[in-house]
């Protein structure tokens, strides 16, 4: 069945009415009537390594310092750095520039030859401080790039961070998902996967390198930002589309002026206040990878009333632990993920205080805790490329969308996909539940929402591509336009009842 438009010009009013209402003037709204810039863009990426590099940390409260190494064989490079949001559809906004550095061959590092880590021990980086003395409305909370270009050879990429702003409340609290950027990540040869590694995939990564160029050369243009602009690494088996779902959703909270903040799953794990100058808290595109101290403060934050919204899929699959960087100390800079009881250290030392926090699936033993217990879903499979499918018209989520049971939000199901199993919380609610084809037989994708006994509402929507209905980024070039008006109206729904507005 075919979408129903009963109630879209309702909607559209309607539309007008509730930004008007929810969002009165803020930092967000007035950081994007600034000039913004095409000009973050890669036009020449560098394909063959010729400029490359990585930040000390990655986030930075708002103020203080963060180092940029680079390796280059340019004899100069230059330095621009953009915080990206919408800017009257420009992305981006250039905050600092023309920066001109002497470039450095650095020291290509070898595998660790017990574990595969792969760290940099690099020199001479260039320090940056998230302030500027002339003008205090700079270095809004965001996700910046800094982008790099040889002199020489006019070569590009891409640095990225996210700075916080950990004094400032926001209704709504944006994650990005670093530590699956990073599992995917293989530059130097290793990442935790077998498909894109030397010999057999590493147990642990660092955060100290440089994160690879997409697969799919089409895609160069996200060198160096992780998943951020694009989906940088998959198995060739999967064939997903190579757009990435973070920046997406970026550029439509940021055009309709919502009122959030950014940090990323790195400062989840070590922060349990993080949430609590929040109303709500945003986990988006893939979001894989979750420590023993992620969860906890998740549930714990939703145990204080926080709204959870996951406008994403395969999310908490894997249990990792963050350990210090071996080469400077630093916390949480390298990743441990063994994925089999029987090879982690933890398990082997027969340690039962320990147990908890082996590295394998959450939902296998010995966690036992499957993912869907907070979530309310869990991923089923992938790949996937399919429609969504309206269960319950009569749900708060669909309030003015005009959408009916049967009807069909197309291409948004995918590329991995969550659903209802037998570990939900009491009362969720199913508000749609999408047929797929997989392994010969038809599946289903399901969207939830519960309320917990502290009042928060947990939203999920169940699949990685959500964000494409709400903005075109990588449209034509990577895939088809999936914009959807009822779609968006949802996720107004959603962001509405996260932060306690009438809708």
């Amino acid at each position: 069945m075919s979408v129903s438009w009963r109630g879209v010009g309702v909607l559209l009013a309607f539309t007008i009415v509730l930004g008007a209402e929810v969002h009165a003037a803020g930092s967000i709204q007035r950081e994007n009537t600034r000039s913004g810039t095409a000009d973050w863009q890669l036009t020449n990426p560098a394909e063959l390594r010729e400029i490359e590099g990585y930040a000390s940390l990655t986030s930075v409260n708002r103020g203080r310092e963060i180092k940029l190494f680079v390796n280059t064989s340019d004899a100069f490079y230059r330095i621009d750095i953009y915080r990206m949001g919408w800017y009257g559809g420009a992305g981006a906004r250039l905050i600092t520039g023309g920066i001109t550095r002497k470039g450095v061959r650095q020291e290509m590092p070898s595998p660790e030859p017990e574990t595969g880590l792969i760290e940099c021990r690099w020199t001479d980086p260039y320090v940056l401080t998230t302030r500027n003395p002339q003008d205090d409305t700079d270095w809004l909370s965001g996700v910046y790039l800094v982008k790099l270009t040889g002199q020489s050879s006019r070569k590009q990429s891409y640095i990225i961070f996210v700075v916080r702003d950990d004094e400032r409340p926001s209704e709504y609290l944006f994650q990005t998902s670093v530590t699956t950027y990073q599992a995917y990540n293989n530059w130097g040869g290793k990442s935790l996967y077998g498909f894109n590694s030397m010999d057999h995939p590493a147990r642990k990564v660092s955060f100290n390198r440089p994160y690879i160029m997409s697969e799919n050369p089409v895609a160069a243009f996200g060198n160096g930002a992780g998943e951020f602009l694009t989906n940088t690494s998959v198995p060739p088996s999967d064939r997903p589309s190579p757009a990435g779902w973070e920046y997406n959703m970026v550029r439509w909270l940021e055009r309709e002026g919502y009122d959030v903040t950014y940090s990323t799953n790195i400062d989840t794990h070590a922060d349990p206040t993080i949430f609590n100058k929040h109303k709500a808290w945003l986990s988006v595109g893939h979001d894989e990878y979750w420590s023993w101290e992620m969860r906890t403060h998740v549930e714990q934050a939703r145990d204080r009333g926080i709204g959870l919204a996951f406008f994403s899929a395969n999310v908490c699959y894997w249990q990792i632990r963050l350990e210090p960087s071996a080469v400077t100390g630093e916390p949480h800079r390298t990743i441990v993920a063994y994925k089999e009881a029987n090879a982690d250290p933890y398990a082997l030392d027969h340690d039962p205080a320990n147990d908890h926090l082996i590295t394998v699936r959450w939902r296998e033993p010995p966690l036992n805790k499957p993912e869907e217990s907070l979530i309310g879903i869990m991923l089923i499979g992938n790949p996937v490329d399919a429609d969504l499918v309206i269960a319950d018209e009569t749900h708060w989520v669909l309030s003015g969308t005009g959408l009916r049971n049967g009807d069909h939000i197309p291409g948004l199901l995918g590329y991995e996909v969550d659903r209802l199993f037998e570990h939900a919380p009491a009362g969720i609610d199913v508000i749609a539940h999408s047929p797929f084809p997989y392994e010969g037989a038809t599946e289903y994708a399901d969207m939830t929402a519960y309320t917990w006994p502290s009042g928060a509402v947990v939203f999920a929507c169940g699949t990685i591509q959500w964000s494409w209905a709400l903005d075109d980024f990588n449209v034509p070039a990577l895939r088809p336009s999936r914009l959807h008006p009822a779609a968006q109206r949802m996720t107004q729904n959603v962001l509405a009842r996260l932060a306690g507005h009438s809708f």
